[in-house]
């Protein structure tokens, strides 16, 4: 099926690594162009372009710091001088911690807040104000079920991916006159280099006891995710804006 994202201008924050550059590099598959955001891991966010721009597409890496204004400014006008006007952003760019709430100090919440929350808002405004005055465009933000369903350890991630709700459908009720569509896709625990942070460096007894609670009994992978993403970003689905799609291996079912 043809998604017809072939010259379309996409950027994905946090695309250094893991799920964001895979998300970039589904996108180019599909001859968009690509953004790849990073703020640390620059390096990855290079080898996701130049695997991207090798299948034939415009394709750069841009830093940010999400937490800072002026930053994030500047990479959206960048990728906006580098691609094109900018007709996707993917938000999957996050902040977690896993931590007993009781010893979690404000310290520990701030960068959580600062690049989930403040720092989603401040790439989605920059991108918008972009989109707005060239005829529209697609918001695709991830977020993690723990912000559906809450999870223990989890509660300052899971009180900011729960703004993700939120934003996605007030962006969508919004937006929706300047032909801007917002969606959300909602996930459960994905194989990347960052599930041992999530999962505790879990042996061999702890991991059959998470996947018990996944009726697929398997834990996801990027390629699992990155179509819906694809879908939602798609002229395809012009008639789907402000819902939230769960692609968890029937972690949680609403």
């Amino acid at each position: 099926m043809d998604l017809q994202l072939r010259g379309k201008n996409v950027l994905v924050t946090g695309a250094g690594q893991g799920l964001g550059r895979a998300i970039g590099l589904a996108f180019a598959g599909e001859g968009a162009n690509v953004a790849f955001h990073y703020n640390s891991s620059a390096d990855g966010a290079e080898e996701g372009a130049k695997e991207a721009a090798a299948l034939g597409v415009k394709a750069i890496a841009v830093g940010a710091n999400l937490r800072d204004g002026e930053s994030v400014t500047r990479a959206v006008a960048e990728v906006a001088d580098q691609l094109g006007s900018i007709d996707v952003l993917v938000n999957n760019a996050a902040a977690t911690q896993s931590k007993p709430f009781l010893e979690t100090t404000e310290e520990d919440w701030a960068p959580q807040i600062g690049v989930t929350v403040a720092g989603t808002l401040r790439v989605t405004q920059a991108v918008v104000r972009h989109m707005a005055g060239n005829g529209g465009g697609s918001i695709v933000s991830l977020m993690g079920d723990s912000g559906r369903v809450g999870e223990s350890r989890l509660l300052v991630t899971a009180t900011t991916r729960a703004t993700t709700v939120g934003l996605t459908k007030s962006l969508a009720k919004e937006l929706a006159r300047h032909q801007i569509r917002a969606n959300a896709v909602s996930i459960a625990l994905v194989r990347t280099q960052s599930l041992d942070a999530h999962t505790g460096n879990a042996d061999e007894a702890k991991m059959k006891k998470i996947l018990a609670a996944y009726p697929l009994r398997r834990l996801g992978t990027p390629a699992d995710i990155t179509p819906t993403i694809l879908l939602l970003a798609s002229p395809l689905s012009s008639w789907t804006t402000g819902q939230i799609v769960s692609v968890n291996g029937g972690y949680t079912m609403p």
